[in-house]
């Protein structure tokens, strides 16, 4: 009795001992960061030395995989189908908050499908304009938009886009009527800046920030909470329009199930990688503002983002199919 006691025992711990040498320590093999737009925008701006970083303190590849389309809806889809192992990760920006109100129907269930990592770093917009556009500044830009209703333009990356919706609800807050002028991604929506064929953009400042600095463009404010280091001397909107802010952000998602063990260990490692010295003082140079949350803080964060984003929809009209 005693022997078969312990000949169950030995057999046990043999099969927890082999059950633990096969499931290996989280990670232990490469993983996948799905990025939903195409490579040069500003998720690829991050992702990829957020990714080499990660590689470093993990010793496994992170390989970046590009699934632009829908607003990052293609990508989103994919990451709800992958095993909820850790190994399947997913960039997401504003647009993952602002799909919910702007397409009639998802592939999933954006609150329920997910699991939150970690807010990586948020990005505040720039207002830009040609020399052309007879404002320099907020005040200067309402005035004249009063004045003259529906003769200022802006352009955007695309209906339903941020660039669309920052406007929208800037036109929303302070009563102006301007022209909404959609183009097919951010890149074409510049170049007409530059030609002068519209007024103005709310873009994000990594985006637009190399043409302000060459003269090209003039800035006229940013949309955080405060003012950029990278244009100290450039107001935030919410100096002229109290209570508007509006920020662009990247964060990290697994699939719904992943274990609590897992989002833990990649939120930590993205906030150590991201406050290092080096990487942060790169990225901050991009006007990223670095943050690195825990997956309870991310997860608040998508829960005001799509309330807030619900709005701006709303009050633009925008849907798309």
């Amino acid at each position: 009795m005693y022997r078969s006691i312990l000949t169950a025992l030995a057999f046990a711990a043999g099969l927890l001992c082999a059950t633990s040498a096969g499931a290996g320590a989280y990670p232990d093999k490469p993983i996948t960061l799905l990025i939903p737009y195409p490579p040069g925008g500003s998720a690829d701006m991050l992702a990829r030395p957020l990714g080499a970083a990660l590689q470093k303190t993990w010793n496994q590849p992170v390989v970046l995989e590009y699934k632009p389309g829908a607003g990052g809806a293609i990508a989103s889809a994919q990451l709800v189908r992958a095993k909820p192992d850790g190994y399947t990760l997913l960039m997401v920006l504003a647009a993952h908050t602002i799909n919910p109100s702007l397409y009639p129907s998802l592939p999933y269930d954006t609150r329920r499908d997910f699991a939150p990592v970690s807010l990586v770093a948020t990005l505040p917009m720039l207002v830009s304009a040609p020399l052309s556009t007879p404002a320099n500044n907020i005040p200067e830009l309402i005035d004249h938009a009063r004045q003259h209703p529906g003769k200022l333009s802006f352009a955007s990356a695309g209906n339903g886009n941020t660039s669309h919706l920052a406007a929208e609800m800037f036109k929303h807050q302070t009563g102006v009527d301007m022209l909404h002028v959609p183009y097919k991604g951010s890149g074409p929506a510049v170049v007409a800046l530059l030609g002068g064929e519209v007024s103005l953009m709310f873009d994000s400042i990594s985006t637009s920030l190399p043409q302000v600095q060459s003269g090209k463009l003039k800035a006229l404010a940013v949309t955080g909470e405060r003012r950029s280091p990278l244009l100290p001397d450039v107001p935030t909107v919410a100096e002229a329009v109290p209570g508007f802010v509006v920020n662009g952000w990247y964060g990290i998602l697994a699939p719904a199930a992943t274990p609590p063990a897992i989002l833990d260990t990649v939120s930590t490692a993205i906030a150590a990688a991201i406050n290092t010295p080096d990487l942060k003082a790169q990225l901050n140079s991009y006007g990223y503002e670095t943050v690195g949350s825990t997956p309870a803080a991310f997860a608040a964060h998508i829960g005001r983002e799509l309330d807030t984003w619900k709005q701006a929809v709303e009050v633009s009209g925008a849907k798309l199919n």
